[in-house]
């Protein structure tokens, strides 16, 4: 099954960054433009140079981001910015946030894990993906001989021997920490003991590990593997090359905290809206929510959780619960190949019914669909007029992407969002 492994992590030197918080940040597929430029001034060693380097005009093939990235990497390490641990190690990172006012602790465990082509079920996915960031992310990989942010996985850990180690490991004193910014802030610590490292090691080996967030950068790792093994066929298996930096969390964590993607659609015509509203009608019991109460979104809430049931936001306060009418005839206009249990989730009854049967749409069309984490905020951007509907989907729970992944399947792209996301920078795998 898994084989996970200790690593010397490359990482930011505490004499010459006391505080993580100015260096740290998000992974590439959060950055916003604004955000970008905010990274850029925190610090002039902000990470940001790295996993998601600024655009100039005059790019060529021997001088853009990726080769940036790569001669900030070399700089930082030359100078002492950046050092590497000499003492193999698996690392426990306690990531600390707020969420609707409550704190949380999510607990994870980085470490190397070995690379396994999908049809080893071994490392399962459980989301489709895009092209783009794919070859994006391949290239930085490429370029620098290094994974700069890692790929988010769950395990089932139903000894708890893992969770005592990295219990016991967090009442030590930290290797590195983050004041807090955002609302986030995080502490390291190294597990380096043989014994530890050895039961570790021995825990996973009977385990399957479930991507939960990152499979573009596993992905891109997994295409990187397969060139290097393809061009020189006697690479041994120890090659750092053939491991990919993963964060591991314990799917029964009740702190590891997933949010729905709610969809958003904006500039649909009066004809599209009307097509709209008689497609509806036709697969739907709809009923009208009285907006404005206290309970109201508790009472919406009893109604999703009885079956089938999404939640469209349209102007006016106006909230309408659509309950299907017959499973087996919108199961019948979805895509072929996919498990009972894709055709329960909200979010493929609102993609494949409602955006790409009603309306043509596909999740890629940026100008007409946008998500959104949060539903008071997603109902704001309606009541504001910058979209003109909203459908409001249920959250996932770590079981039912388990489930998902079991039965080989994948759900439609945007379906989870564990929130919050790994920063970037906290840790460095070399590979190359």
């Amino acid at each position: 099954m898994a084989e996970v492994r200790p690593l010397c992590g490359v990482r930011y030197n505490r004499e010459k960054v006391p505080d993580l918080a100015a260096v740290l940040c998000p992974p590439y597929d959060i950055i916003s433009p604004a955000g970008q430029r905010a990274l850029y001034e925190r610090s002039p060693y902000n990470f940001v140079r790295i996993e998601y380097g600024e655009v100039r005009p005059g790019d060529s093939e021997a001088d853009n981001k990726y080769q940036r990235a790569a001669a900030y990497f070399q700089e930082w390490l030359s100078g002492g910015v950046l050092v590497e641990d000499t003492r193999p190690a698996f690392y426990v990172h306690d990531h600390y946030f707020t969420y609707q006012g409550r704190e949380y602790r999510r607990r994870g465990l980085a470490c190397r894990v070995r690379l396994e082509e999908w049809a080893s079920r071994i490392i399962l996915p459980h989301e489709n993906t895009f092209a783009a960031p794919r070859g994006e992310r391949m290239r930085l990989l490429k370029t620098l001989g290094a994974n700069t942010s890692p790929v988010l996985a769950m395990y089932r850990d139903t000894s708890r021997e893992i969770t005592r180690i990295l219990a016991k490991a967090s009442a030590s004193e930290p290797i590195a920490a983050s004041s807090s910014f955002d609302g986030e802030r995080h502490e390291l610590f190294a597990v380096s003991a043989a014994s530890e490292v050895g039961c570790l090691e021995r825990a996973f080996s009977g385990l399957s590990l479930y991507i939960a967030d990152g499979h573009h950068r596993y992905e891109s790792a997994l295409a990187c593997w397969r060139e290097r093994a393809a061009k020189y066929p006697a690479v041994t298996a120890d090659e750092p090359i053939n491991f990919v930096l993963m964060t591991l969390v314990d799917m029964d964590d009740p702190k590891l905290l997933i949010l729905p993607p709610h969809r958003l659609l904006r500039g649909l015509s009066p004809a599209k809206l009307a097509e709209l509203e008689a497609g509806l009608v036709s697969f739907f019991q709809i009923e009208r929510v009285v907006p404005g109460a206290e309970d109201t979104w508790e009472k919406v809430a009893a109604l999703q959780g009885e079956g089938l049931c999404l939640v469209l936001v349209g102007p006016g306060d106006l909230i309408r619960t659509l309950a299907v009418r017959d499973f087996e005839a919108a199961v019948r206009l979805m895509p072929e190949g996919h498990s009972g249990i894709y055709h329960q989730l909200d979010v493929s009854l609102v993609d494949h019914l409602v955006l790409e049967e009603m309306l043509g749409l596909a999740l890629e069309d940026e100008a007409t669909v946008a998500f959104n984490y949060d539903r008071t905020e997603t109902v704001q951007k309606i009541a504001s007029g910058e979209f003109q509907l909203a459908f409001i989907v249920k959250p996932v729970h770590p079981g039912v992407i388990k489930d998902i992944a079991d039965a080989q399947d994948r759900m439609p792209r945007k379906s989870t969002y564990f929130y919050p996301k790994l920063p970037s920078g906290l840790l460095i795998n070399r590979v190359a």
